[in-house]
């Protein structure tokens, strides 16, 4: 089995600040950093470093030599990403002394990206094989369609929250995985009523240091609580979690046993400065689960 990741590939340029600015302050940097990141691309990371083998579709620019090399050194296959002219995308983060993060994002080559290279490349895939997605790249609907026609488990991170997007999605993915208040807003916006009575085969919801919910149609839902630590960078916690939770369903976990993997690898993702350079390993996540 494999996972498969169609998502974004930034350029991350962090900046740690006392606080985080006003409308209209001017703020010192503490530090400055650039690495890698993007929501896909952190998925990515995480999935490959908690022992998934991993496939990244996506486009970078031609300023992306850097981070490929980054993607390719933590264990990602990278043959699916296409090479564009202009530039890759990339986030400035502003990180403050208490490890919250304020984030703007320019999507670059992210969304220029063919689809044609995309499909072909997945026509390589397997039935039962993972597809994770989330909301920063084109073409997410054909995308998707075309891996549940190759008999593929669409995991959808609906991330950053647009929900003209979400609608879209709903009936391309079995699995959906947002935070809290994302979960309120679109059943908001549609209507629902519990979370498992939404359209969707399983949703997940993350709630920071309130830990994570599984809900399934026809079966009980599954909480899961957060793990003790100091936190020192919130950024890319989210993009962890469902890596690493990515990871252990496509080597056969169940649900409350993925579940937990991923707690524990968010943990230990929260206790440490960056994103993708952040994503703990397989053998650091068992450890944690083992210790507590």
């Amino acid at each position: 089995m494999a996972v498969w990741c169609f998502g974004s590939v930034n350029i991350d340029h962090f900046h740690t600040l006392d606080h985080l600015p006003a409308p209209g302050e001017t703020l010192a940097s503490r530090g400055y950093r650039v690495e890698l990141g993007g929501k896909g691309a952190n998925q990515s990371v995480a999935a490959a470093r908690a022992g998934a083998e991993v496939r990244h579709l996506g486009a970078v620019g031609a300023d992306g030599a850097s981070v490929l090399f980054e993607l390719e050194a933590a264990g990602v296959d990278c043959s699916g990403v296409q090479r564009l002219e202009g530039a890759t995308g990339h986030a400035v983060i502003m990180v403050d002394l208490a490890g919250e993060n304020s984030i703007v994002i320019h999507a670059g080559a992210n969304r220029e990206m063919a689809l044609a290279p995309v499909l072909d490349a997945l026509a390589g895939a397997s039935p039962g094989d993972l597809l994770l997605m989330q909301n920063e790249t084109a073409h997410q609907a054909q995308v998707a369609r075309a891996a549940q026609a190759q008999g593929m488990q669409v995991l959808y991170s609906a991330a950053p929250f647009e929900m003209d997007a979400v609608q879209a999605m709903l009936p391309c993915c079995e699995m959906l995985v947002m935070n809290a208040l994302e979960a309120q807003q679109m059943q908001a916006a549609l209507g629902l009523g519990p979370p498992d009575a939404l359209p969707v085969e399983t949703l997940v919801v993350t709630r920071g240091g309130d830990g994570a919910s599984w809900y399934a149609r026809g079966r009980a839902p599954i909480h899961v609580p957060a793990l003790p630590v100091a936190v020192v960078d919130t950024t890319g916690a989210g993009d962890c979690f469902t890596g690493a939770l990515a990871a252990a369903l496509d080597t056969g976990s169940a649900p409350e046993q993925a579940m937990r993997f991923a707690s524990a690898a968010a943990a230990l993702q929260v206790g440490r400065a960056g994103t993708a350079r952040a994503m703990p390993t397989r053998a650091e996540i068992e450890a944690m689960l083992a210790a507590g």
